[in-house]
């Protein structure tokens, strides 16, 4: 749901202008406001803008021209240039809604007169989304004569294609001059239904020519505007009726800022996001980082344990294992146990990490390990560990103190071997 602030402006820049804020389903979001076109400013906030301008500086026709988009409104002046005595150069042509006999409605207003409105509007401070004539904002009811009365004149529309303004008359002469009588058809019948919007004032006034009117149509249904006609042409054209005199040159470019505006704590927060998946991202390659500079340095230690005499940096480590499966004799054309028992051995020295490995020998299917530890336990607790292996046994060949440690020697074989 979408609220917009519609102000009426009057044909004189000093003339005070009336503003009142509905949403698009025709509700009315507060009273209506009367001042200056500054003071309607004010009440703009982030509102989009809808203004309404004299119906009798834009005139409303229709035309047959069954091109689109741009190429209708280019086609427009061409159209309907032998209906204006003007330059057709000095006019804009706005196109609305096509009718079902394939017709369409064309509002046309002087280009110096556009200009000024929005001239004046920007002056104030403001930025129309729309600007609509706004006899637009009189329901067109299909079957049915409207008209609204006014101390400003009289908006009629016959709910096709015939509207207009109409200032000095009454009522009953102006649906006279809707040419309504002409028709004597029994067709017409379905258009002899008259739909009056006036202020309880208008009404009284008028009282004779109502009765008039009902002597001549099918019906004659008046509705009273206590609140001025602003209200009844506000929640019309805020519900999306009426032509928009902003097209072609006139359209509205995008503005970044205001189409943003409504997503912004949605942007706000999906940044944030962002932020904070990079942050945890970074944290996380960090993390790793530090464990693989962890790991490769437990292996270069271990692989100088089995090759002291080579100093390189260890640059691949899985070529570096290959090549060790390669070069480690295994017993008897068997099977390697090499590198299996040291994963075994490995994985009872991490259970026990008060041992430490000081050097490893193979031979012949045998693996012996020196141990250092601090008790006879840890190396009882070693050894049990390998042999719950089920593949491997071990075997403690030697335990002696070195001062508070416990100098050791184990021997590891496959079992049955």
């Amino acid at each position: 749901m979408t609220d917009y602030l519609v102000i009426r402006i009057g044909a004189d820049a000093d003339e005070p202008v009336s503003w009142m804020a509905v949403d698009d389903n025709g509700t009315r979001r507060g009273n209506p406001g009367f001042g200056s076109l500054e003071d309607a400013g004010r009440e703009v906030r982030e509102r989009p803008v809808i203004v309404l301008v004299p119906s009798a500086d834009a005139l409303t026709v229709t035309a047959d021209v069954p091109a689109k988009g741009a190429r209708l409104l280019a086609a427009l002046p061409y159209a309907l240039e032998d209906q204006f005595a003007d330059d057709v150069e000095d006019l804009h042509f706005a196109a609305g809604d096509r009718l079902d006999d394939g017709s369409i409605l064309v509002s046309v207003v002087a280009s110096e007169k556009l200009d000024g409105w929005i001239e004046r509007l920007a002056e104030a401070g403001i930025t129309a989304d729309r600007i609509i004539p706004e006899d637009h904002g009189l329901p067109r009811t299909p079957n049915t004569l409207s008209m609204l009365v006014a101390d400003d004149g009289i908006m009629f529309n016959d709910g096709a294609k015939t509207a207009f303004t109409i200032d000095g008359i009454g009522p009953a002469d102006t649906v006279a001059a809707s040419g309504v009588h002409d028709d004597e058809d029994d067709d017409a019948e379905a258009s002899r239904h008259l739909l009056v919007y006036c202020e309880p004032a208008i009404r009284e006034r008028y009282e004779t020519e109502w009765a008039q009117l009902r002597a001549e149509l099918s019906s004659v249904d008046l509705k009273l505007l206590p609140d001025g006609v602003l209200p009844r042409l506000a929640v019309t054209v805020a519900a999306g009726n009426g032509i928009n005199l902003l097209q072609g040159r006139y359209g509205a470019r995008v503005d970044l800022g205001r189409a943003f505006r409504p997503w912004r704590y949605a942007a706000i927060f999906l940044l944030a996001f962002g932020v904070i998946g990079m942050i945890g991202k970074a944290a996380d390659y960090y993390r790793l980082s530090n464990e693989e500079t962890a790991l490769r340095e437990q292996f270069q230690a271990e692989y100088r344990q089995l090759r002291p005499n080579d100093t390189r940096e260890v640059v691949d480590p899985v070529a570096t294992v290959r090549s060790l499966e390669r070069t480690i004799p295994t017993a008897a054309g068997g099977p390697q146990v090499f590198l299996p028992s040291m994963q075994t051995l490995a994985e009872a020295l991490r259970a026990n990490e008060a041992a430490d490995v000081e050097a490893v020998s193979y031979r012949a299917g045998v693996a012996t390990v020196r141990l250092s530890a601090p008790d006879i336990p840890t190396l009882d607790k070693i050894v049990q560990a390998v042999n719950a292996s089920s593949r491997f046994t071990a075997e403690l060949q030697s335990a002696t103190n070195v001062g508070d440690r416990v100098q050791s020697r184990i021997e590891i074989r496959e079992v049955g071997a």
